[in-house]
């Protein structure tokens, strides 16, 4: 199962100070032939604002979310954000969507995180009504009841149906997941997937959850890449991002990155990094990072490297490799070695 793989620019999300060259980022990306761009949301800069400004600077390259956070807006008001783009674009969006974590959700957004495949079903469903207007929107699910008659309720609310004629129905919507169960939700209600942690080299990881995906199914994965001679030096920034991830990008009796890291092989690592992060020994955690894991998921070290490294990703479901690098440089290589 060779497949022919397509590149994404993944931007991610804003750190201390808006960035300033993205703009510039995804017109290199449009012009080398990359397939997407793409922005995401923590607890700071939004995604949908800063992929609109991209959208208005480019004329081809899709633009996606990684990820929307399903607790930051209501299912309808994601609705009316992705069809607006989506018009605004000609038809480029894709609408990734994601339940991040009970700390960013009940923590940031004031919502519980309770039921969270449950509440995914019901939210993507809401958007796919709002997408194909085909009748006022209505859910009886428990999560976002439309109209909506609980506490409070005034008892006026009636089902409506978008003012605005979408410009397409299927707008493609893909969703960040980690675990067995989010991921077989994907594969059976997405029309793409968004890994956090993908191996080439263990994809039994995923297989049963993935199953057989449907004609047309897209996996998008970030991949980080850094091309340097000498591989630990080039697996660097690799590991830092996986020891501040699954050190601390979560509590500390609850972290999917955690579990997920366990799942794929390294459960003693994963919870010895854990352990130093929360000890406050960053550094440390940092180095506990097992570089046959941090190596794995990247594509690290001389050129020629990469190049044979590819062939891996190749025999893989994945479709399109997200590149994690503001640098040019690296963005063009990968379009030598790729497209």
């Amino acid at each position: 199962m060779a497949t022919d793989l397509k590149l994404g620019l993944q931007l991610g999300y804003w750190g201390a100070q808006a960035p300033a060259n993205h703009v510039e980022l995804a017109q290199e990306a449009e012009g080398l032939g990359y397939d997407s761009v793409w922005t995401a949301e923590a607890w700071g800069s939004d995604a949908f604002t800063p992929l609109a400004w991209i959208g208005a600077h480019t004329s081809k390259i899709r633009l996606g979310t990684s990820v929307v956070q399903l607790s930051a807006r209501t299912p309808t008001a994601t609705a009316m954000a992705t069809l607006t783009l989506d018009h605004l674009s000609q038809g480029r969006m894709i609408l990734g969507l994601g339940v991040s974590g009970p700390q960013v959700v009940e923590g940031w957004y004031g919502q519980p995180f309770g039921k969270p495949l449950a509440r995914t079903r019901e939210y993507i469903d809401i958007i796919r009504q709002v997408l194909a207007r085909q009748e006022p929107v209505t859910s009886d699910g428990p999560h976002y009841p439309l109209p909506f008659t609980g506490e409070g309720a005034w008892g006026l609310g009636k089902p409506l149906r978008s003012i605005v004629h979408p410009l397409r129905a299927d707008v493609p919507i893909f969703m960040g997941a980690e675990g067995p169960k989010n991921v077989a939700l994907a594969a059976e209600i997405a029309d793409g997937w968004l890994p956090l942690y993908y191996s080439p080299f263990r994809q039994e990881v995923y297989a049963e959850s993935l199953g057989d995906l449907k004609p047309g199914f897209e996996i998008s994965q970030l991949v980080l890449v850094n091309v340097q001679d000498d591989l630990e030096q080039a697996l660097a920034p690799v590991k830092a991002m996986l020891g501040f991830y699954i050190g601390g990008m979560g509590a500390k009796k609850r972290n999917f990155h955690m579990e997920l890291m366990s799942r794929m092989g390294f459960e003693a690592e994963a919870h010895k990094i854990q352990d130093l992060f929360f000890e406050g020994k960053r550094a440390e955690a940092t180095a506990m990072v097992p570089s046959q894991f941090a190596d794995e998921i990247s594509l690290c070290g001389p050129i020629d490297r990469i190049k044979d490294r590819l062939q891996a990703w190749r025999e893989t479901p994945v479709t399109s490799l997200l590149i994690g690098a503001g640098d040019p440089g690296v963005m063009r290589t990968m379009a030598e070695l790729v497209l």
